[in-house]
């Protein structure tokens, strides 16, 4: 298929690389050319804009950082998508943007994904879709290219992006839990590696821990899942948490976790830097 891939930071260069790896013609666009030029070393074609990418597309992967990036690049895309072509949208962008994004617009899948920069690069990203059973179809080579498996949520767009919400929700609360853990182990005089140990292998101790855990002990916050990114998604289960009458204490408290930590000079961080918001620094 010819693939053009909007958005070339750790997760669109990640699916970039997937796609190419998979046989895939793929051009790509990112608001700053440079990244999308980096591209071109590894087989993808760079565009200058946003209808140069659409244009001949037979899908279109949107991986833009929120709603706001979407919906600037949507007249483009709209104007330049061709009639046997599909929209697959991927970014996270709650339930108001998802409502907005697909306004209008038929062609369109409901994708984010879960996972990080290693499992984008490696194609091994979970696709959770959902839309006309006919779209998610024609989508399918990608997914296919991209992710490990695909989870079909529902024939509505908007189902796949509620379902990401709630998978989010998990992940920053998991990995805040570790943090917390780590870094009580030290305040108590105790070496974080007991913590790590005493919970490896059993029901609680997730490889989640285990990788993150010993992230946070070396201080290698490099960049899978940044903390800015979070804030964002975070900020968006808030957001639909109000609109439905759910209790947002949990996750108001972990907005602030992660907004402290990104205060602090942590924003470009990996999540993981949500430990030193324990640290009292």
């Amino acid at each position: 298929m010819r693939v053009a891939v909007l958005g070339a930071g750790v997760m669109g260069a990640g699916m970039v690389h997937s796609l190419l790896r998979a046989g895939h013609e793929v051009t790509v666009w990112n608001r700053t050319p440079s990244k999308a030029a980096l591209l071109e070393a590894d087989g993808a074609v760079a565009a200058n804009t946003v209808g140069e990418a659409v244009t001949g597309a037979d899908a279109v992967l949107s991986v833009l950082f929120d709603a706001a990036a979407t919906l600037a690049a949507k007249p483009a895309i709209v104007e330049a998508l061709g009639p046997d072509a599909v929209w697959i949208q991927a970014a996270t962008v709650g339930l108001a943007g998802i409502d907005e994004v697909a306004d209008g617009v038929t062609a369109i899948v409901d994708a984010p994904v879960l996972g990080t920069k290693k499992p984008a690069e490696d194609g091994m990203l979970v696709i959770l879709a959902s839309g006309d059973p006919a779209m998610i179809e024609r989508a399918t080579p990608v997914f296919e290219a991209i992710g490990s498996r695909t989870l079909v949520a529902g024939t509505t767009v908007g189902t796949a992006t509620r379902l990401k919400l709630v998978c989010n929700a998990w992940v920053a609360l998991l990995m805040a839990g570790i943090g917390q853990s780590v870094q009580f182990s030290r305040a108590l005089g105790i070496d974080p590696e007991l913590f790590l140990a005493a919970i490896d292998g059993g029901p609680t101790g997730a490889p989640y821990a285990q990788l993150k855990g010993k992230a946070i002990l070396a201080g290698d916050y490099t960049t899978s899942f940044a903390v800015d990114g979070v804030v964002k998604d975070v900020g968006l289960m808030v957001e639909a948490a109000a609109e439905t009458g759910f209790p947002p204490e949990l996750l108001d408290t972990v907005l602030r976790l992660y907004t402290r930590t990104a205060e602090a000079g942590h924003g470009d961080s990996d999540m993981a830097a949500v430990a030193e918001a324990f640290t009292g620094k």
